[in-house]
């Protein structure tokens, strides 16, 4: 034991145990072989052992202390009735005992129960208390750990410096060798997990290079999954996602066999945004459900999975929901309020946006790390450029550039860079542009970041198009619009007018993203949408309609949309359409009733499969000769 040659050591005692009865403190010394071994289900039986041993030969003291170790395994394992029972033992042994360092390992254990259970003021004083009888008896991981949760509850509730200083004690004395091997471990991952949570990665990689030669010297391998998970994130965030993705796997693995419930979450939900930067979404969408089947929340991630979707509405629900139930804890809050701001500025919610870089602001001054910072100007960035002020955008994003160039942040740099090009192409700044939004296409490709990477290409084409001048192509053109929108915007006043039209907005954009539709322009009260078939834009429309009624009947009311279809050839620039066929599709769409789908009767050729009203000859504003239109029965 003493060499940390665990292997031979569980040999040996499991020799002795077949051989005789070991005591109690042999039982324990066995089962953190047994843990060093990744045997962690042995591990728990052998502890059970030693508190039938303690207790049977009258040790009450030993007795707690293996209970209240039990109490923190059945916790890890996230079986809290079973923790719950086994704290519970321990405090009847201790109730009329005179205080040793057992009953600091107690008040640990109160701290971390009242911690989970988001209980602030009794985790601090419990945690207090371990660490007053941890000086008094000089038991140093009993003080060391206290120290940690002590900090880890000062930095929650937003004692940033003080709550850091805490963590840096224990852990020192962890680099001095002062503690065992298991609390030397835990001290140092959770220093490294509280600086991966404040995005403190210029702290996080001092302690992960000491922790690295912390496991060299003492011969373990990563400290069981536990580091290997936020050491991975680190590294992810200078950009080597191969390596990174590498350690996760290893380590959820790793945490599945010591039945490690809470650490195996992180390591899937930090497996799984490495999954979605790399554009694979389909296998983040796993790695996140498995995170939340061992009970990790699913936010941040799963709301800005849905924007990549395109399903704005169940993205800002999403955010929203976990920033209403986090009210007290600031740390989570400075964690979502980014992704609420990239998620409301998409969504065109610019309040709400402004909000929550106010909010940001404000974290920001608590939790004040480099990453933050640059969280707060890429927020800023993103609403100015949404609010139109290309200028002052263009000044926040170029700050968080910088930042991000100070803790190597390649991914986060180049998402700066992206809406850096947008605001100086606002300004007509175009060399600049390109030359930032070039340099942000070659580190996403670089990095692996398919789907980002490929939206730059697009934007790149798309500006070499516009300079280039018009092509010619052929598309189904769609356009829709709220019947009466303005009289029923008076009715219904600003705030459910607001909430009526994010909801038409979320159903539409993603009914025709789905079915292929390319959304060229949302106006507020419509969208103008191009399809490259005339089967693709009716399938969709009837989905847009059938979802609107379908919403009137289960809720008493949705918005009457007209829509109207023209297939033509017009001029591309970019993203965006021009010429005859497109006023055309427009001036049909102006024809249609509510609730009504009318289409050029020559749109429909070929298109099987519908039952249309009989063809009408219409004039279209600005058209000389006449159309045949039909009205398509959707329903």
């Amino acid at each position: 034991m003493e060499r940390h040659e665990w292997q031979e050591a569980l040999d040996h005692f499991t020799q002795a145990d077949q051989q005789t009865d070991l005591s109690g403190p042999d039982l324990q010394k066995m089962a953190e072989a047994a843990w060093f071994t990744g045997q962690a289900d042995l591990m728990i039986e052998i502890l059970e052992r030693s508190f039938k041993a303690f207790s049977a030969s009258g040790q009450r003291a030993g007795a707690a202390r293996i209970a209240v170790e039990l109490t923190t395994q059945y916790a890890f394992k996230g079986q809290g009735s079973i923790a719950g029972a086994w704290l519970r033992r321990g405090e009847r042994l201790l109730a009329n005992e005179p205080e040793t360092a057992a009953h600091g390992h107690l008040a640990l254990s109160r701290a971390q129960f009242a911690r989970s259970q988001g209980n602030a003021e009794e985790a601090v004083k419990q945690a207090e208390e371990a660490v007053r009888i941890g000086s008094e008896t000089g038991d140093m991981d009993l003080e060391a750990q206290a120290l940690v949760v002590l900090g880890v509850m000062k930095i929650t509730a937003g004692d940033v410096v003080d709550g850091f200083q805490l963590l840096e004690e224990a852990s020192v004395a962890a680099v001095n060798g002062e503690l065992s091997p298991i609390v030397t471990g835990t001290t140092y991952c959770q220093m490294i997990s509280v600086c991966r949570d404040l995005t403190d990665y210029v702290r996080a990689g001092e302690w992960t290079k000491a922790t690295e030669k912390w496991c060299a010297r003492q011969s373990i391998s990563g400290f069981p999954g536990i580091c290997r998970v936020h050491r991975a994130e680190v590294v992810a965030m200078s950009g080597a996602w191969d390596q990174a993705e590498a350690e996760l796997e290893r380590a959820t693995t790793e945490l599945e066999a010591y039945n490690a419930t809470p650490p195996r979450a992180d390591g899937l939900y930090a497996l799984a945004v490495l999954r979605f930067r790399r554009g694979d979404i389909e296998a983040a969408e796993e790695a996140l459900r498995q995170s939340h089947a061992l009970g990790h929340s699913t936010q941040p991630l799963l709301a800005l999975i849905r924007l990549a979707q395109g399903n704005l509405r169940t993205a800002a629900a999403g955010i929203r929901s976990v920033l209403q139930e986090q009210t007290w804890d600031r740390w989570t809050r400075a964690r979502m309020l980014p992704a609420q701001v990239e998620v409301a500025t998409a969504a065109g919610d610019l309040a709400i946006a402004r909000e929550a870089a106010e909010e940001l602001d404000g974290l920001v001054e608590t939790f004040d790390t480099v990453t933050m910072q640059g969280e707060r100007e890429l927020a800023w960035g993103r609403v100015l450029l949404a609010e139109g002020d290309h200028t002052g955008a263009a000044a926040r994003l170029r700050a968080a550039i910088r930042l991000w160039g100070r803790v190597n942040a390649p991914y986060e740099m180049a998402r700066s860079r992206q809406l850096l090009a947008r605001a100086l192409r606002a300004v007509h700044d175009d060399d600049q542009a390109d030359l930032e939004l070039d340099a942000a296409f070659k580190d996403l490709d670089t990095l692996g970041a398919k789907r980002e990477a490929d939206a730059a290409a697009a934007e790149i084409a798309e500006v070499s198009a516009r300079r280039s001048g018009p092509t010619q192509t052929r598309r189904t053109f769609v356009f829709t619009d709220i019947v009466g929108s303005t009289n029923l915007a008076e009715l219904l006043g600003d705030q459910a007018w607001d909430q009526l039209i994010r909801w038409h907005d979320d159903t539409l954009r993603e009914l025709f993203v789905a079915r292929g539709g390319e959304v060229v322009n949302s106006t507020g009260d419509g969208f103008f949408v191009a399809f490259e078939t005339s089967a693709t834009a009716v399938d969709a429309t009837v989905a847009v309609q059938r979802r609107l009624a379908e919403h009137r009947r289960s809720t008493g009311f949705a918005p009457m949309v007209r829509i109207g279809l023209h297939a033509a050839e017009a001029n591309r620039h970019g993203s965006d359409y021009s010429g005859v066929g497109v006023h055309a599709a427009a001036r049909v769409a102006a024809l249609a009733q509510g609730g009504e789908i009318l289409a050029t009767v020559d749109t429909l050729d070929g298109v099987s499969g519908l039952t249309t009203a009989a063809p009408r000859e219409a004039g279209l504003k600005g058209i000389d000769a006449p159309v045949q239109v039909v009205a398509v029965d959707w329903d």
